[in-house]
C-alpha cells in the first residue's frame, strides 16, 4: 500500500525518520529540515540586525504565525494569537470571566489533560462552581447526553477537548457548541490532539475560543501554543491576564492600559520569535497536504494498528469506530511501561501513559512497514517479559 501513498513524498523533509521509527506525533511531531533553516534565519537577524529586528518583524510574529494557523483551524485572519503553552492560553481565557454572579459554572470532563484540569479547578477560588463529568463506563469515552445535560443556564464556560489525549476519543463538539449557545454559555475547545491530524472547523462549529499548539501534529516544536477568540467577541472581552503586547500603543509605555481592539488584546508579554520561526515549515507542509488527505491516511493506519493488535491478543484502549478515533491508538500489553521503555531503546518512538497504555501515533510521513515493525516488536517484548516473569528472573 505504501507504494501508492502520495503523502510519503514529504517524508524526506524530516531528518529523524532516517534513523528512527517515529510514531509519537501525538507528543512531539518530527522536525522538518526547514525548521533548522528558519532558526538560522532568526539567529542571523539577531546577530546582524540586533534590536532593530523587533521593528523589522519580530514584534508581529505572535499574530503572523496565528494567521498561518487560521486556515488549518477554519477561521479568518487576525483571530489567532500565539502563547508559550496551552496553560497560559487557557489562563487568558479564564481571566475574561467573572465568576461572582449567578452564571458561574464551569463544565469539564475528567479525561482532560491534567494541566488544564488544574487551571480550571483553580477558578473555584474566584467563585466558580466547577462540575467535572466522569468518563463513560468504558473509560475511553464521554457520555454525550450526560455532558449536554450538565451544560445549563448557570454555565459560564465549557473548556473541553476535541480529542481526548489518553484514548483519542473524538467528542461531538458541534453538539457541545450548539448546547452552549442554547443556554448562553461559552465553549473553549482544546484542539491540541486534533489540529493537524483530524479536520478542525472552529468557524462552522461556532466555538467561542480554542487553544492548542504546533508541538504535536503540526510539527512546529515547543513554545508554539495558540489561542483563537471569535472575532465578534473581541470588543466585549477584557482579559485580566494581560501585558504590554495587548496595548494599542505598546511603545508609548503608558501606565494605564488601553487595549488593542483586535486579537492583540489577548496577548501578554514579549513574544518568542525564535519559536514562531521554527513553526513555519511544519504549518506550510500541513497546509499544503490538507486536512482531508492527512485524516484519510490516519484512519487507515490507525485501523492497521488495531487489526494487528487484535491478531496478537493485545488490548486496545482506543475507540474502534474510525469516526470516533483520533490519530492515536493506545495499546495495553502486559507490563506496558517496561515495554514502552524497551521500544524507546530500540529507536521506536512511542510513549506510555499511566492508566492507558502505550500510545502509537502515525502521521502522514509514516510507512505501513514502520507500523507493522512497532507492533511486532511490542508483541515480542511483551512475550519476553511474560516469559521472564514466569521463570522468576
Amino acid at each position: 500500500m505504501d507504494g501508492g501513498d502520495p503523502l510519503l513524498a514529504w517524508r524526506d523533509r524530516f531528518p529523524i525518520l532516517e534513523s528512527t521509527t517515529h510514531l509519537i506525533s501525538n507528543s512531539l511531531g518530527a522536525m522538518p529540515a526547514a525548521a533548522a533553516a528558519a532558526l538560522a534565519d532568526f539567529a542571523d537577524e539577531w546577530a546582524t540586525r540586533g534590536v532593530r529586528a523587533w521593528e523589522e518583524g519580530w514584534w508581529e510574529t505572535s499574530v503572523e504565525t496565528g494567521n498561518r494557523l487560521a486556515p488549518i483551524l477554519g477561521v479568518s485572519r487576525d483571530t489567532v494569537v500565539m502563547h508559550p503553552n496551552v496553560t497560559v492560553a487557557s489562563a487568558v481565557v479564564r481571566s475574561c470571566f467573572d465568576f461572582s454572579g449567578r452564571r458561574n459554572k464551569v463544565v469539564m470532563v475528567d479525561r482532560e489533560f491534567p494541566s488544564v484540569l488544574y487551571l480550571w479547578d483553580g477558578a473555584r477560588r474566584l467563585g466558580a462552581e466547577v462540575e467535572v463529568v466522569p468518563a463513560a463506563p468504558d473509560g475511553l469515552s464521554v457520555d454525550l447526553e450526560r455532558l449536554l445535560e450538565t451544560i445549563d443556564e448557570q454555565t459560564a464556560i465549557v473548556p473541553i477537548s476535541h480529542v481526548l489525549f489518553r484514548s483519542a476519543f473524538i467528542l461531538d463538539v458541534e453538539a457541545i457548541c450548539a448546547r452552549a449557545r442554547e443556554v448562553g454559555a461559552r465553549v473553549c475547545l482544546d484542539v491540541f490532539q486534533s489540529a493537524g491530524t483530524v479536520p478542525v472547523d472552529l468557524g462552522a462549529w461556532g466555538a467561542d475560543f480554542a487553544v492548542g499548539g504546533c508541538l504535536k501534529w503540526l510539527c512546529g516544536g515547543p513554545g508554539n501554543a495558540f489561542l483563537y477568540v471569535r472575532g465578534d467577541l473581541h470588543d466585549a472581552l477584557e482579559p485580566h491576564l494581560t501585558g504590554w503586547q495587548a496595548s494599542i500603543r505598546p511603545f508609548a509605555f503608558e501606565p494605564a492600559l488601553e487595549r488593542s481592539p483586535s486579537a492583540w488584546r489577548f496577548l501578554t508579554g514579549t513574544p518568542s520569535p525564535a519559536a514562531h520561526y521554527a513553526a513555519r515549515p511544519g504549518l506550510e507542509i500541513v497546509t499544503e497536504i490538507g486536512a482531508a488527505a492527512i485524516r484519510e491516511k490516519s484512519m487507515r493506519q490507525t485501523a492497521r494498528i488495531v487489526e494487528r493488535a487484535d491478531a496478537a491478543g493485545i488490548d486496545v484502549a482506543t475507540p474502534r469506530e474510525p469516526e470516533r478515533r483520533g490519530g492515536t491508538v493506545t495499546l495495553a500489553p502486559p507490563k506496558a511501561e517496561t515495554v514502552a521503555r524497551r521500544l524507546l531503546e530500540e529507536d521506536i518512538l512511542i510513549d506510555h501513559r499511566p492508566g492507558a497504555g502505550v500510545r502509537l501515533s502515525p502521521h502522514f510521513y509514516n510507512t505501513d512497514e514502520e507500523i507493522d515493525h512497532a507492533v511486532e516488536r511490542m508483541v515480542a517484548l511483551a512475550g519476553e517479559l511474560a516469559e521472564a516473569s514466569e521463570s522468576g528472573w
